[in-house]
């Protein structure tokens, strides 16, 4: 097919170098498109390249301590993702061994793999005819052939999956995959798109119809929700600090954060001094509060907006065990934390 041809002979001269394109090992691979979730390819590569030299096999990887991945992979974000990596690299080391699943089925028993991670090892490590279906598969298959369905849609999920199927080609599928979803990063890109040196311009659909920036069409988001958050940050006379690790599910588990108080609203020092919670962690002990933010940190995730203020608590007496500020850097924190403890520059 034209559509498919096209695509392999424009990828073969016009591809950026990324060092996941030199091999074909597996492990490579997995790492690659686990870190390239949700995030773009300038912010990830340096993280991909941390990760190889840190851990240059999937055994190294199963091995390190998760503290250890985690803070390898701050400032990254959907912490789950590092997480689940670290899980099934145990699972590929003890489990099987070391041998890497070479399967679209198998790859799916990975943590954290799912149809489109899967489709693109398998294709590109072993050649099989699994098509990859993201973000920019979706706009350039939308555009080109003038798809309205939503893509979030159970409908467009697997209209579009069914015809990316149907596009691959009898060999290099690797190749092709890798094609199309280049052409979307740097070619068909959401905005401003270079349709006059596009290769496929005479037979776009959304081209000819003046419909580059309707298509493709997706489902409003859910609604985001809006989160006071309040971290006390205790400075003891003796230089320490107190850090607690977040347990159970939701944003940031395993990883550190200063005392938190959730509030409706955005709160004074006044407020805050008489909320029970903050009365239970300073826990009788004489301190001083001062606020280091007047106008909340404003922190956006996917699903909801953290209006975040830290407040000093300089006391004598930590009302409980705390670190040296001197290894405050030694714990992995979101980026939230991380850049307040760069500006604070303990």
């Amino acid at each position: 097919m034209k559509f498919t041809k096209t695509l392999t002979n424009w990828y073969s001269t016009s591809k950026r170098s990324l060092p996941w394109r030199q091999t074909k090992n597996p492990y490579y691979i997995w790492l690659s498109e686990i870190i390239l979730q949700q995030t773009q390819i300038k912010q990830g590569l340096p993280y991909y390249e941390a990760f190889v030299n840190q851990f240059p096999t999937v055994f190294d990887l199963a091995n390190a301590d998760e503290n250890d991945v985690l803070k390898l992979w701050q400032g990254l974000g959907y912490y789950s993702r590092a997480r689940n990596l670290h899980y099934s690299a145990k699972y590929i080391a003890n489990d099987l061994k070391g041998v890497f699943p070479e399967t679209y089925k198998e790859l799916l028993h990975l943590k954290g793999v799912g149809d489109y991670t899967a489709s693109a090892i398998a294709s590109i490590c072993y050649n099989e005819p699994a098509a990859v279906v993201d973000g920019n598969v979706y706009r350039v298959l939308s555009r080109y052939f003038g798809i309205s369905t939503p893509i979030n849609s159970t409908k467009g999920i697997k209209e579009f999956k069914t015809l990316a199927q149907s596009l691959l080609p009898k060999n290099n599928i690797g190749d092709y995959n890798q094609a199309i979803m280049e052409f979307g990063a740097i070619q068909c890109k959401p905005a401003n798109p270079d349709c006059n040196t596009c290769p496929l311009n005479n037979s776009c659909f959304a081209l000819a119809k003046q419909q580059i920036l309707e298509l493709p069409v997706k489902l409003k988001k859910t609604k985001i929700t809006k989160k006071h958050f309040n971290f006390l940050v205790f400075l003891s006379s003796d230089q320490k600090t107190i850090l607690q690790q977040r347990l159970g599910k939701g944003i940031w588990q395993n990883l550190y954060q200063f005392p938190l108080i959730e509030t409706e609203k955005s709160i004074t020092a006044k407020t805050l001094q008489n909320n029970k919670v903050f009365k239970t962690l300073v826990n009788g002990a004489s301190y001083t509060i001062t606020l280091y933010n007047s106008i909340d940190i404003i922190h956006k995730l996917s699903h909801q907006h953290l209006y975040t203020k830290f407040w000093i608590i300089e006391t004598n007496k930590l009302p409980e065990t705390g670190i040296s500020v001197s290894q405050i850097s030694t714990y992995p924190v979101p980026i939230l934390i991380g850049n307040f403890i760069d500006a604070y520059n303990f």
